[in-house]
């Protein structure tokens, strides 16, 4: 009797999705930018065209890159960014028309996203494969902790709005957190997956729940400190807020012991505290989220952020057709806000399920990850970015403290866009991995001594992934 005949489920590459969908992000983003020159210019401006035109040149090319060297990513993620980044350009550009003459924040914007793209194309070229990173942990690492440290050098960091986090060289100014938060990502996957063994082991036992060993307590301790030094010589509660986070979010994933999560909340809230009883505008930033109107004059941004919004109303005043101008920093700290104003609760809460889109599918990949060094690597990055949008909008919105964080694709400046479009490139590297069909050998036949070669899919991977 001869063997069953073997049934092969291999992914579909999708990128002929990805294109459709990638054309229809971009024609949201352009329209957007043309509908503020029409309500606020009453004509399209000359420099649609051009915006237009470096617009579809980028997005083709990081298709085109995508398609070629990473043929099973996820046909998702990119078109989610391009409507992002799209429509953080147009708000950047509407907030410009309000000055006369207009500003070149936009324009700045569009260079930065050149750059974004140039870079997410290039780490597509290079990195096929994302293991090999895994033979770097401690040299990432230290990277990573170096850049995150950097504005501390005296001569070297700057302090803006009450924050030693930005670095200046030659009246550029960079801020490095940004890079750090892949580095580190990178580095707490590779060690993790080294250390996750005993990290796993139990402790103590209180009220039903397996603490970790005092011997084990010491990664958790250093991150600690570290995030402490930022939030005491930085005064950055976000920057502190995120990569501890991360840390405590992987080590979750990597031992399953739900010990470490609550052990790593515990100690946010020491750092926390002694951050409001240490910095005077920690304790602005909890008065405007706790009563904002008791100091019209403190709390001015957060006030005109919610009179904002609540003129917006549900479906926005349009547009081009409201006043985000009236709130400090609406386009870089508070674009949210201007979003919420003239896009009304309903396309800012679209803007939110877009970022949702992006984590979920970050999450998937991590799920579909049969190796654990890209399992935890993608569900760090997309946890990192879920963690800033939370807290960034979360603050616009008086759920949450003000961070001083950047909502991701959106807000004007270069090093958040273009650190995040790595971020993309390293889910796409780690999706294509996971996706992928693998090649094994198989006998023809229970009785035969001859072989062939059969495409099984990756785990967790199926015809409709």
């Amino acid at each position: 009797m001869s063997a069953p005949a073997q049934v092969t489920v291999v992914p579909r590459k999708r990128r002929t999705t990805e294109l459709a969908l990638l054309a229809f992000a971009l024609g949201i983003g352009l329209a957007a930018y043309a509908v503020v020159d029409l309500n606020v210019l009453g004509a399209v401006s000359p420099r649609f065209g051009v915006v237009a035109g470096v617009g579809a040149a980028l997005v083709l090319a990081a298709h085109l890159a995508v398609r070629w060297r990473l043929p099973y990513a996820d046909p998702v993620l990119v078109p989610c960014v391009v409507l992002l980044n799209g429509l953080g350009l147009a708000m950047i550009h509407r907030i410009d028309l309000i000055n006369d003459p207009p500003l070149a924040g936009a324009r700045q914007q569009l260079i930065w996203t050149v750059i974004g793209v140039a870079l997410f194309v290039a780490v597509v070229l290079v990195l096929r494969d994302h293991r090999p990173l895994q033979g770097y942990t401690y040299t990432i690492g230290l990277a990573g902790v170096v850049l995150l440290l950097l504005p501390l050098l005296p001569g070297l960091g700057v302090e803006k709005f009450g924050a030693r986090i930005w670095i200046e060289v030659g009246g550029y100014s960079f801020q490095p957190a940004e890079a750090a938060k892949v580095l580190l990502a990178v580095a707490f996957a590779s060690y993790l997956v080294e250390k996750r063994d005993v990290l796993a082991l139990a402790g103590w036992r209180v009220l039903g729940l397996d603490l970790p060993r005092a011997r084990d307590l010491g990664p958790i301790l250093l991150m600690w400190l570290v995030s402490l030094a930022v939030l005491v010589r930085q005064r950055d509660l976000g920057t502190s807020l995120l990569f501890f986070g991360l840390f405590v979010m992987m080590l979750y994933v990597a031992t399953e012991r739900a010990g470490w999560p609550v052990l790593g909340t515990l100690l946010f809230a020491v750092g926390a505290y002694l951050g409001y009883q240490l910095f005077g505008h920690v304790r602005v930033r909890v008065g405007a989220w706790l009563d904002p109107f008791s100091d019209y004059d403190a709390y001015y941004q957060v006030i005109n952020a919610q009179f904002g919004m609540a003129w917006g109303g549900l479906l926005g005043t349009g547009l081009g057709e409201g006043r985000p101008g009236l709130t400090p920093l609406a386009r870089s700290d508070f674009i949210a806000a201007a979003l919420g104003e003239e896009l009304g609760m309903t396309g800012l809460m679209a803007v939110i399920l877009v970022y949702g889109l992006v984590v979920a599918r970050g999450l998937r990949t991590a799920l579909q990850c049969r190796e654990p060094f890209g399992k935890l690597l993608a569900a760090g990055l997309a946890f990192a970015f879920a963690l800033q949008v939370f807290t960034i909008i979360g603050g616009v919105t008086r759920l949450l403290p003000l961070t001083g964080l950047t909502t991701p694709f959106m807000s004007q400046g270069g090093s958040s866009l273009v650190c995040n479009w790595i971020v993309v490139a390293l889910l796409l590297v780690v999706s294509h991995q996971a996706r992928k069909p693998v090649v094994t050998v198989a006998p023809l036949d229970p009785d035969a001594q001859t072989t062939q070669l059969v495409r099984v899919p990756a785990a967790g991977a199926g015809a409709r992934a």
